[in-house]
């Protein structure tokens, strides 16, 4: 049962992770692919991000409610779990804040721009802001990939206090 619990943290661990290292390799075809339409492949990248985000939400709150009850079940140390506990809930923040706040900003500049942000002039007010969100939303997904290694290297910490 033990290893069944662990292995299903690691699980939603890789998931996420694997996700988030992953994205931007798919995000940069995606746009190579589609170079003459970049509102086509915006759409489609925008498209992807959500589903990266649900997939973290429910990787990150599956990982939280495995360490939150891992003590109990003599898995890891009390003490050891609190900080991965800690970083998952950064990671899962992290990722609401882009989901929920971020990209329907994103959207309203775009649309209030027009439809398509590579077609409006770069002094815009509205191509400016999604510029600027975009470089935030970019920041926001590499805090969530460091925050999920610095995870990992506690959960390996904790696995090795646990004998």
């Amino acid at each position: 049962m033990k290893t069944t619990l662990r292995t299903l943290l690691y699980l939603a661990l890789i998931v996420w992770l694997g996700a988030e290292v992953f994205f931007p390799i798919v995000a940069a075809i995606t746009f190579m692919t589609l170079q003459p339409d970049t509102h086509l492949a915006g759409s489609i990248v925008g498209y992807l991000l959500h589903i990266l985000h649900n997939m973290g939400l429910v990787a990150g709150l599956v990982a939280l409610a495995l360490l939150a009850l891992a003590p109990g079940w003599n898995i890891y140390k009390p003490r050891t779990v609190l900080a991965p506990m800690f970083l998952v809930v950064l990671m899962i923040m992290c990722t609401a804040y882009s989901q929920f706040v971020i990209i329907p900003a994103m959207e309203r500049d775009r649309i209030a721009a027009g439809g398509a942000i590579s077609a409006t002039d770069p002094a815009d007010a509205n191509t400016v802001d999604f510029n600027k969100l975009h470089r935030r939303s970019e920041h926001v997904e590499e805090a969530i990939l460091l925050l999920g290694l610095a995870t990992v290297v506690l959960v390996a910490r904790a696995e090795t206090t646990r004998a």
